[in-house]
């Protein structure tokens, strides 16, 4: 079966629209061991140690009303072809699972729902929003979500993730599995819960730039000729952003038009539409704060512009105070004979005179037009 494309395709890593760290992506070999959690009756439970991925699944799907989660904190190509052949999965779905670099997407593989997602943090220090990809494959009593880029929502990496535990509060399973009611409803649950996380990681993101945006508008106005580079690389992060959120958007709203077919239940059908409210409200913020920086941009060439036509104003202004004395010297030595105040016994300090009095009447000229 061919999939059900909803948008999007790889993108380049760096200097493209999504940035992260180099070297993220899926390896040949180095990689880390997955982490298996059971999830009965809405709790979580611990899966035994180093379980294979398709005795875990298959566990799942023989219980009542239970589920196996698996979380690859740094998946290599091993570990992605076991998901594949545990699954069954399509072979386009495994090459995307290969692809890291990938915008925001859905795709559906009969029963196999394959989405692409990118959480976003924001380094204050070199001030940068650093982005994470996951992609997530959900399919009846199993969901896995493989970090691209090694690193959880909060930027947290594999080391801190712990190898086997039932502790919900564990960094990961926390965001994920906390709600005991929600989780009974399936690995559709776990998603949401993704994808919640991802859209509430997006506000401190914000924060920190419209923080940039306010030292900014200050920078600005005090004349600072570094702020236009500055304006520029925080414009470039905020289109990063909205490109996110613009694009995951895109996923929500076929998450939402596949309801009724795929009989989602009413619970979690208000859960999704939470969370493609509280996305809305980031990406409106998103777009006002791009505009800002678009109109701090113009009133900084306003104000650049302006002082160059106040300094052009002085340059001209001493240029005419110097041409003035330059005309007399230059008419004084053209050394013709027929010039009669060359035998003036007070030639010499009327010429000079001339030209001091010429330059200070047009200094104090330019200096009431406030040129000077």
């Amino acid at each position: 079966m061919m999939p059900e494309k909803i948008m999007g395709g790889p993108v380049p890593r760096r200097g493209g629209v999504f940035r992260g760290r180099a070297g993220s992506g899926v390896s040949s070999t180095e990689g880390s061991t997955h982490r298996t959690r059971y999830v009965l009756d809405g709790k979580l439970t611990p899966a035994p140690p180093g379980i294979a991925i398709a005795d875990a699944l298959r566990f799942a799907e023989q219980t009542p009303a239970g589920m196996a989660l698996f979380l690859f904190p740094k998946p290599n190509v091993t570990q992605i072809a076991e998901l594949a052949t545990a699954w069954d999965l399509h072979p386009l779905l495994v090459e995307d699972l290969l692809e890291a670099g990938q915008r925001p997407k859905l795709e559906r593989y009969g029963d196999v729902l394959f989405i692409v997602v990118r959480s976003a943090r924001y380094l204050d220090e070199t001030e940068d929003v650093d982005f994470s990809e996951f992609h997530v494959v959900v399919r009846p009593a199993g969901i896995a979500v493989l970090c691209q880029d090694g690193r959880w929502i909060d930027g947290s990496d594999e080391s801190t993730l712990p190898e086997y535990s039932a502790d919900a509060a564990n960094p990961g399973d926390d965001t994920l599995l906390d709600n005991e009611a929600l989780l009974r409803l399936g690995p559709e649950a776990v998603l949401y819960r993704l994808l919640d996380a991802v859209v509430d990681g997006y506000e401190p993101v914000l924060r920190g730039l419209r923080i940039d945006r306010e030292q900014i508008e200050r920078q600005v106005f005090s004349g600072d000729a570094a702020v236009a580079e500055r304006i520029y690389r925080l414009s470039q992060e905020v289109i990063d952003l909205q490109h996110a959120t613009a694009s995951l958007t895109d996923v929500i709203a076929a998450l939402r038009s596949g309801f009724e077919r795929h009989a989602i239940p009413d619970q979690l059908q208000s859960y999704l539409q939470d969370v493609a409210d509280n996305l809305m409200r980031v990406s409106i913020r998103v777009t006002e704060l791009r505009e800002a920086l678009s109109q701090i941009l113009n009133v900084n060439a306003t104000l650049v512009a302006q002082r160059q036509n106040e300094d052009m104003k002085k340059i001209s202004g001493w240029a005419a105070i110097l041409f003035a004395p330059t005309l007399i010297g230059a008419i004084y030595g053209m050394n013709f004979d027929s010039m009669p105040e060359l035998h003036w016994a007070l030639g010499y300090p009327l010429a000079v005179g001339a030209m001091a009095g010429l330059a200070a009447t047009l200094y104090v000229i330019f200096k009431w037009k406030k040129w000077m």
